[in-house]
């Protein structure tokens, strides 16, 4: 091996190291929640709260038990829509660890999702899921809980997630 090599072969390794590190900011998406996490207060927002009444007088037309909100679902949910933020995409990437987050920390039975980008009021997402079969199915599923957290990227664009459990 030359002086030349040792060099190179070094800077290899260093690079080679810095693809796979981890950064203290990135949190798996299966991480432990905390007791603290799951009693935590969730600040709803006007428009949170328009969908969630939205879809409770729904409910209540269609002769459907109204639905309790839980902070700790609008949390999970929270966290869905800044992952949907980061990658710039609307998806339902990773519900198994939200359902496993609800089963886990809530006891819940069942738990379903409606999630949605780039509509500007609480009306409008609503009446897009309405005119969708699955998301309308889930809106009169049997649930008795639920919650939800709208987040907007830097360009103001908002994306939904509405997470529905049954108990």
């Amino acid at each position: 091996m030359n002086n030349r090599t040792l060099p190179q072969i070094l800077l290899l390794v260093l690079v080679t190291l810095s693809l796979f590190s981890c950064s203290k900011e990135e949190v798996a998406p299966n991480q432990p929640v905390t007791f603290a996490q799951v009693n935590a207060k969730y600040n709803y927002t006007a428009d949170e709260l328009e969908v969630l009444t939205l879809i409770n007088n729904y409910r209540a037309s269609k002769g459907l038990n109204t639905l309790q909100k839980v902070d700790f679902i609008a949390t999970v949910a929270e966290g869905h829509d800044n992952y949907m933020i980061a990658v710039g995409q609307v998806s339902h990437n990773n519900f198994a660890d939200r359902h496993q987050a609800l089963v886990t920390n809530l006891g819940a039975k069942t738990v379903s999702e409606n999630v949605a980008y780039n509509y500007a009021t609480p009306q409008g997402v609503f009446n897009a899921w309405m005119t969708s079969d699955g998301h309308r199915l889930n809106m009169e599923g049997d649930f008795t809980h639920f919650g939800i957290a709208i987040r907007a990227n830097a360009d103001g664009k908002k994306y939904y997630t509405n997470l529905f459990m049954k108990k």
